[in-house]
């Protein structure tokens, strides 16, 4: 079987970006932008309407049960809008956190005033659905559940699957926020039952950043009017306003969403899911070898590992510095991500956009570089903290 070509360099020079969006795109991708388009005209109406048709189709949802309602923004900015939209003023939802986008949403809602229960399982593993269940037959109250689909605090994919099969069997409705999962992990929502799923532009369909998406079941979406604390965040005044006039509300980022059609393109021509979460997979276990090689160690079992970002801990070296190792990574054309958690040390690598094996090599040919620049002997981390995950994963 013949290895497909290798991906080229980023453009003018640019770093390649190793975080989890905005990330590094094709050259087509940055190439449609050159164009203007009026938010109204017909033609640009068409690109809205085709966009979310194939976003549909690629939740696996049939047309007449999910719509999709692109919303301005930052990833952030959807989640609450989903949340607030989804969620009745007198429900109360289940945040299941292990990490800083779990934490969010509980945080959001503490904003719009919805009532929330938090299970907090903190960095190192993911709510269960037997724990899911539990909490749902320990409190009645409770009308919707939120999952993070990927972590990206940590890099943990979460088995939203067995929570779905909870949440569902208990007659409640489970939200997912999939900001960094969906296009390269299967969410088959005829499989995962669920009331709405929300991503972003910026993320595993490679395209830039500038709006998300909210893929809801249609008679979810028609009982939630008036339900939003927000006027610019109501995704059901957005769906309406689509339906009648083939509009958004607001001036929409007309020029992301002609970059974001080109990169479903490119998704498409790929092999669509599959194959870009395969290109994914093989991206994260040539790094996580690599880094492994020099010493570092992964914040989590490879069960866990999401083909999406990796967390490491940081060397115990006293030479090693992330600052420093940081700027050294940059100035050999590699972007990385801080850590964050809140217990370890830390940085993170993604492992997703126009990157291939052979870019993932020659980030570990880097770090390693690195580490002799910085004159660093071990990668290895503390004791403390592997201590600390052995202690949490017990």
């Amino acid at each position: 079987m013949s290895q497909p070509d290798p991906m080229p360099a980023p453009a003018m020079g640019e770093p390649y970006l190793l975080t989890p969006g905005p990330l590094t795109t094709a050259f087509s991708v940055k190439q449609a932008m050159l164009r203007d388009w009026g938010s109204w005209d017909a033609d640009f109406r068409a690109m809205t309407k085709s966009m979310c048709d194939q976003l549909v189709a690629l939740a696996g949802a049939p047309q007449d049960e999910f719509v999709c309602v692109p919303m301005q923004g930052s990833g952030s900015y959807c989640v609450e809008a989903m949340l607030g939209t989804m969620v009745p003023r007198d429900g109360k939802v289940l945040v299941l956190a292990n990490g800083a986008y779990g934490l969010r949403a509980a945080e959001a809602l503490r904003y719009i005033g919805r009532a929330h229960r938090l299970i907090d399982k903190g960095d190192y593993m993911p709510p269960r659905g037997d724990e899911v269940g539990a909490a749902l037959d320990a409190d009645p109250a409770i009308t919707h559940v939120i999952a993070i689909h990927c972590e990206t605090s940590s890099g943990i994919l979460n088995p939203v699957a067995e929570i779905s099969e909870a949440v569902h069997a208990r007659g409640r409705k489970l939200l997912i926020d999939s900001m960094s999962a969906f296009g390269a992990v299967d969410l088959d929502v005829t499989r995962i039952r669920c009331e709405a799923v929300v991503s972003s532009a910026n993320k595993c369909i490679e395209g830039v950043p500038g709006f998300g998406f909210v893929i809801a079941r249609r008679t979810e979406l028609q009982a939630a009017k008036g339900n939003c604390h927000s006027l610019s965040l109501d995704v059901h005044a957005q769906w309406v306003n689509m339906v009648k006039s083939g509009q958004w509300r607001y001036t929409p980022p007309t020029h992301v969403v002609a970059a974001f059609l080109e990169a479903l393109r490119l998704h498409r021509e790929e092999g669509g899911v599959a194959a870009r979460g395969a290109r994914y997979a093989r991206n994260r276990d040539v790094l996580v070898a690599g880094m492994r090689a020099l010493g570092f160690e992964t914040l989590l079992q490879d069960r866990w590992l999401s083909p999406i970002i990796v967390t490491f801990f940081c060397p115990a070296d006293p030479n090693f510095s992330f600052a420093r190792f940081y700027d050294l990574m940059k100035a050999r054309g590699f972007i990385i991500y801080p850590g964050k958690l809140t217990v370890v040390d830390s940085f993170r690598i993604g492992v997703i956009g126009q990157l291939d094996e052979e870019v993932m090599r020659r980030v570990v040919s880097a770090a390693q570089d690195c580490l002799t620049e910085m004159g660093v002997a071990s990668a290895a981390p503390p004791a403390s903290a592997l201590a600390e995950r052995a202690r949490l994963e017990a």
